[in-house]
C-alpha cells in the first residue's frame, strides 16, 4: 500500500462510489466509530448500520466488501492532523496535553473496542494506528523539533526520546489505574510535574 493511499479511507470502484455523497459516506463512518465505542467490534454489523444510517444493506457491502474494510474505513475518515505552535516548547506540550484529554475518553474507548480484533486482522492493526497513533506521534516530534531549533533543549537530551511515550501511556493507563479518563486538567499536570522536570524546562 503506498503512503497516499494510507492517508484515505478503503478504495473502492468510482463507479460505486458515485452514488453516495462525501457527507453520506463521512454519516456511514460516524455510525461504525460510534457502535464500535458504545458496543464493541464484536456487536458491530452491516446490518446495524445499515439500521441505524437508514440505508440498504446491499449498499454497504457493495461499497465495503467485509465489516473489517468498513471498520479500517471509518478509522481513517477519523484521521486527523493538528498544528500547534505557541513559539515555546513547554506551552506546546501542554497544549498538546490538553488537546489529547478532550478526545481521551472517545480515543480510548476505540482501542479497547478495537484491542482483541486488531491484532488478528493487519488491514485493522494498520488503520488503528494510522488514525489515532501515528499522527499524535508525528505531532509530538514536530513540537519537539521546533523547541529543538529554538535551543529551548539539547537535541541530545536523553529525555526527549520518552516523551511520546510518558503522553500516550499515561493517557491509556489512567483509565485502567484509576476508572477515570486522562482528561485535559490531568494530562496538563501531570505534563507540568513529570515532563517539563524531565526537560529542565518549567
Amino acid at each position: 500500500m503506498t503512503s497516499q493511499a494510507a492517508d484515505r479511507p478503503e478504495p473502492v470502484g468510482s463507479s460505486r462510489r458515485s452514488k453516495i455523497t462525501p457527507e453520506r459516506e463521512q454519516e456511514f463512518y460516524d455510525a461504525v466509530l460510534e457502535q464500535l465505542r458504545e458496543c464493541g467490534y464484536d456487536s458491530v454489523t452491516m446490518e446495524g448500520i445499515a439500521a441505524s444510517t437508514r440505508c440498504s444493506k446491499s449498499t454497504l457491502y457493495r461499497q465495503w466488501k467485509t465489516k473489517p474494510q468498513f471498520v479500517a474505513a471509518a478509522l481513517r475518515s477519523h484521521r486527523r492532523t493538528r498544528c500547534i505552535d505557541t513559539g515555546s516548547l513547554a506551552d506546546d506540550l501542554r497544549e498538546a496535553a490538553r488537546a489529547a484529554g478532550e478526545l481521551s475518553g472517545r480515543d480510548t474507548k476505540l482501542l479497547q473496542a478495537l484491542a482483541h480484533a486488531a491484532p488478528q486482522d493487519p488491514e485493522l492493526k494498520r488503520a488503528l494506528r494510522e488514525a489515532l497513533v501515528e499522527p499524535e506521534i508525528a505531532a509530538l516530534k514536530e513540537i519537539i523539533r521546533r523547541g529543538v531549533e529554538r535551543g529551548e533543549v539539547p537535541a541530545d537530551h536523553p529525555a526527549l526520546e520518552y516523551i511520546p511515550a510518558q503522553m500516550f501511556g499515561v493517557l491509556r493507563i489512567r483509565p485502567v489505574l484509576e476508572g477515570e479518563d486522562a482528561d485535559p486538567d490531568y494530562l496538563v499536570r501531570f505534563v507540568e510535574a513529570a515532563v517539563l522536570p524531565a526537560l529542565g524546562l518549567t
